[in-house]
């Protein structure tokens, strides 16, 4: 079974976003945890930083580690379960996801990541950044199963 790590700024609060995460999280059968974390600076710089520090505190040696940037890979749904399926049967059953705040990642996180992975070349909110990230695990997980959900 795969150990998934959503390392995500800002926290959720009760609404929308929260509403479909909480779905997600309930539909999803892999293991699952979410960091939420936060900076409380207003200066963009000291923010970024202080947000690579504890991001950085959070990334396991022994995980995969695929960070959401605009610079990344875009993948198709049937790739992105394929390349979660591949980690896993290489041994590398713990992936960690990890989604920046407003001002993006530090070049520093970056560079202690495996893959860089991109939702297309528009800038996406964090916090829908999350809801999208936990809809393509739910669907891999679905097409790994032979599941219907997903549709060609």
């Amino acid at each position: 079974m795969l150990k998934v790590d959503i390392i995500s700024i800002a926290r959720i609060k009760k609404g929308a976003y929260y509403d479909l995460i909480e779905n997600y999280k309930k539909r999803i059968r892999w293991s699952l945890t979410i960091y939420e974390l936060e900076s409380k600076h207003s200066d963009p710089k000291k923010c970024q930083l202080d947000e690579e520090e504890k991001i950085l505190k959070h990334i396991s040696d022994q995980a995969v580690v695929i960070a959401l940037d605009e610079r990344g890979d875009g993948l198709k749904s049937l790739d992105f379960a394929q390349m979660l399926e591949n980690f896993k049967n290489n041994g590398d059953n713990h992936i960690q996801f990890i989604i920046g705040g407003a001002d993006g990642l530090t070049q520093k996180t970056r560079d202690k990541t495996d893959i860089l992975l991109s939702f297309g070349q528009q800038t996406w909110p964090h916090l829908l950044a999350r809801v999208m990230l936990l809809e393509q695990v739910y669907r891999a997980q679905q097409i790994l199963a032979g599941h219907p959900y997903h549709r060609e």
